[in-house]
């Protein structure tokens, strides 16, 4: 029931004493926040995870030993990580306080019969609350009384264009509320962006009942996963745990039953617990996926949770929001009509404008605001402002003197004006074609005509307006715009444009094999003109939200195998497009930047936001933020995410085999009746903490191959560690094994002493450590050919390496720590020469497979 200027100005509002019950009774117009864990809550589940268990378990180790820098090192990996984590595990409330921040703007209401303005938190069920242009609506309500008003509900529905808005015919109490979007309802939501005109409304929802509310609850409803390659790091870590524990006990029992020496047995256990224990895995994959995201941070991508840099590199679906991440989010005028022809402006903006046009873009932008907040009138006004800047048509000391405004029945607006140099009143027109038709009253032959002008014109996604332009002089002006007899000018047609790096990004995204799904608010025609713009694959064919409601998850998750585009799609719906996308064992990455996107964000393997135009909502619940908006960015992102998982399986193929002979001389003497094993804890924790964590750095740093981006995503189930290169690993320790066995073999067989054997023993293990490093580096090329692409950290590992083995062996002080002694030069070449011999064998296997293109480090699931 639409209400008159006269009874508005009547409206008393609520009183103080309705206010505070109904406050008491429903509580603030905000997001009310979820209960947080505390840090002591969270950091004890952090320590509940096995590979928080493992450094824990390593650190105590060394601290029992002795080894106390070690123990404190260790110890400290837990405490850096378990940061990381809790900082994860609050992106939820985050994303929380975020939309309650956009949900709670300042409010005009009426109270006690004045207006009165308030915080937006305030607000009441059954408040009068007042709307004009630029004001964000504090809350969802129904309106009452309306000029001119649209409304940008993109926030909600993905729509680039504001839609009108106008009061319904019903007692607004008893009122339902519709959806967003669509033109011509009585209904207003919280959060979105009043563009144009002003209106009073009636309070029917705050807080969590708000459309905008129901998001925060979908949102918050949204159960982060595990990444895949958490769990299969976590399912590895944990195997050979189990495997270790289960050895370390028999190796204190057998000692123990032997020599019956229990406490010598448990340090023979401890030194091999030392060996076994992976503790290299969680910090390696720490240390790969922060400087994963230290290097992409300079492509101008922001990465919030950094496991999501691996998982991206598995992306084999890319979902995009339509706007402001294809397009630009803003009008601009594609094409115009007048003197029956077209001009396109988009084609010829270094061209001036045909003096045949200049009378249509004058009066367009005088049917508009002089400071416009709409962006149609913004584009109209920018427009003119190129073309006619120079020319009589710009009229900056005419007066607006009445508008007559957009209604229900007749969708245009007049403006009219007077100039100081006439006496009469110049109106100008601008509106939906058909309602400009009928203001002019035009014949049936030539509405006809330019119907067919503006159906050409929406076949390529414009939204077209008409424009008209009439004078009166010196009489009354009509009551309504309908009696002013008008003068067709022409059409205009606008566009959200694109982003111009947008297609070649969608042409890499399918050299790279990753699949382009576009989910809109938009209408289904403008969706597919969009598709086509951008070079989507599959653009006519296009699902609408009315019949993705109608269909069952079977049937939903069976289309979305191949159709790429979605439209007039509401957040809920969003959210279950991706998750049907999921259940057919896809990896699914999300970009978006609007309130609507954020359920779809935190529910996608991977969200991405969009930095610049991204609520904070948007940016709060996504994995990595584009902080230039550059759709293009996401390409390099996948680039250094497939990298990462590359380098990151070669890093823990070496720690695998690097491993096998540091447990194996640790574990075989006392097999052989030693009383201890030939490494000591000393040189276990030279092992650890001088070779592994550079050899980490190592494979990092390594180059992506050529052809990274030019081969399909790697099987979403492909496991970290699968039985090929599982397989490769362990020969490659077990014949290092037999490389340092045979040397020390060699030794105690020539009469050295046991020092002496472990010197040249511990010589063989450096040399065909660093010779794994090299040929891990790359499982396609052989060495020699690895050498010729640069690795910075390559050089300081082997020197720095080669440094303290010269150290340790030469220098008396440092070789009774460690157990050495003066050794023949010749002792040396042989332990070194047998280092690198140890690695021939897999050389000789890559050149075969390179030669029958067989990839060696794929897995399969």
């Amino acid at each position: 029931m639409s209400l008159t200027e006269e009874q508005v100005q009547q409206l008393k509002g609520l009183t103080d004493s309705e206010v505070i019950d109904r406050q008491k009774k429903e509580g603030f117009n905000e997001l009310p926040s979820s209960k947080k864990r505390g840090i002591f809550h969270i950091a004890f589940e952090v320590i509940k995870e096995p590979m928080f268990l493992l450094l824990v378990a390593c650190g105590t180790i060394y601290l029992l030993t002795g080894e106390i820098i070690d123990a404190l090192l260790l110890l400290g990996f837990v405490f850096v990580m378990m940061g990381i984590t809790i900082y994860q595990e609050g992106k939820t409330e985050n994303a929380l306080e975020a939309l309650r921040d956009l949900s709670s703007p300042r409010a005009l209401v009426i109270r006690n019969g004045e207006r009165v303005r308030i915080a937006g938190r305030e607000v009441v069920r059954g408040d009068i609350m007042f709307l004009t242009e630029g004001d964000r609506v504090p809350a969802d309500g129904i309106l009452l009384w309306g000029m001119n008003l649209t409304v940008d509900e993109s926030l909600l529905t993905g729509e680039s264009v504001a839609v009108r808005k106008s009061p319904g015919d019903d007692d607004p109490e008893e009122m339902a509320m519709s959806r967003p979007g669509g033109d011509d309802l009585p209904s207003v939501y919280s959060g979105t962006m009043v563009v144009q005109g002003q209106a009073v409304a009636l309070v029917r929802s705050i807080g969590f009942y708000t459309e905008l509310g129901k998001i925060g609850k979908a949102l918050q409803s949204v159960e982060q996963e595990e990444t895949l390659l958490q769990k299969q790091t976590n399912r590895l870590v944990r195997g050979i745990f189990l495997f270790a524990a289960i050895l370390c006990v028999c190796v204190v029992v057998i000692t123990g039953l032997v020599i019956k020496d229990w406490v010598q047995g448990l340090l023979n256990g401890l030194t091999l617990a030392m060996a076994m224990l992976p503790e290299e895995f969680p910090v390696v994959l720490t240390i790969f996926l922060a400087l994963g995201a230290w290097r992409i941070s300079s492509q101008r991508v922001l990465t919030r949770k950094m496991s999501a840099i691996e998982t991206l590199g598995a992306a084999t679906v890319l979902c995009s929001d339509k706007t402001g991440t294809l397009t630009q989010n803003r009008m601009s005028i594609r094409r115009i009509y007048a003197h029956d022809k077209f001009f396109d402006i988009a084609d010829r903006e270094q061209k001036p404008l045909p003096e045949d046009f200049h009378v249509l873009v004058e009066y367009g932008i005088l049917a508009s605001k002089k400071d416009p907040f709409d962006p149609m009138e913004k584009a109209l006004q920018k427009l003119g402002e190129i073309k006619l800047s120079h020319t009589e048509h710009l009229h900056s000391d005419w007066e607006l003197v009445r508008e007559y405004p957009l209604s229900r029945e007749l969708l245009a607006l007049s403006h009219v004006w007077v100039s100081p140099e006439h006496d009469e009143y110049i109106i100008s027109a601008k509106g939906a074609p058909e309602a400009i038709f009928d203001l002019c009253h035009l014949p049936a032959r030539e509405i006809e005509h330019l119907s067919q002008k503006v159906e050409e014109m929406a076949k390529r996604g414009l939204r077209v307006l008409g424009v008209a332009r009439s004078f009166i002089h010196g009489k009354k002006l009509p009551d309504i715009q309908h009696d002013i007899s008008f003068e067709f000018l022409g059409l205009i047609g606008l566009e959200d444009p694109i982003r111009p790096t947008v297609p070649n990004a969608i042409r890499e995204c399918y050299d790279a094999g990753i699949r382009v799904v576009m989910i809109t608010g938009d209408y289904p025609v403008t969706a597919s003109n969009i598709a086509h713009q951008i070079g989507l694959d599959n653009p006519d064919e296009v699902i609408t939200g009315n019949e993705l409601e109608k269909m069952d998850p079977v049937l939903l998750q069976e289309r979305v195998k191949h159709v790429n585009v979605f439209a007039r799609v509401v957040p809920e719906q969003k959210l279950y497009l991706v998750n049907a996308l999921k259940a057919n064992g896809e990896v699914v990455a999300m970009t978006g930047d609007g309130v609507n996107d954020a359920p779809a964000l935190k529910s996608a393997h991977i969200g991405v936001a969009m930095g610049e135009r991204g609520t904070d909502v948007a940016r709060e619940a996504s994995s990595l933020v584009l902080l230039d908006d550059d759709f293009s960015s996401i390409v390099s992102a996948v680039s250094v995410g497939r990298r990462i998982f590359d380098n990151l399986k070669k890093a823990m193929s070496y720690i695998v085999s690097v491993h096998i002979p540091i447990a194996g001389m640790s574990l075989i003497p006392i097999l052989l009746g030693w009383k201890e094993g030939v490494l000591l804890p000393v040189h276990i924790v030279f092992l650890e903490l001088i070779i592994d964590p550079a050899c980490s750095v190592v494979f990092e740093v390594e180059p992506g191959s050529p052809t990274i981006m030019k081969r399909p995503p790697r099987e979403p189930g492909e496991p970290l560690f699968g039985r090929r290169s599982l397989t490769f690993s362990v020969l490659q320790g077990i014949i290092a094994l037999a490389a340092v066995g045979a040397v020390f073999a060699y030794a105690i067989k020539s009469g050295r002493n046991d020092d002496a054997a472990r010197t040249l023993a511990f010589v063989t293990l450096i040399f065909s450590n660093l010779f794994l490093i090299m040929t891990n580096r790359s499982w396609s090329t052989t060495i020699f050919q690895s050498l010729k692409v640069k690795n910075s950290a390559l050089l300081w590992v082997l020197g720095g390496t080669l440094l303290f083995l010269g150290l340790v062996i030469f220098v008396p002080f440092l070789q009774e720590i460690f157990h050495f002694t003066n050794v023949m030069w010749y002792d040396l070449l042989i332990a070194a020469g047998a280092g690198m011999f140890s690695v021939v064998w897999f050389e000789i296997v890559k050149i075969i497979a390179t030669n029958r293109n067989v990839v060696l480090l794929k897995d399969r699931k």
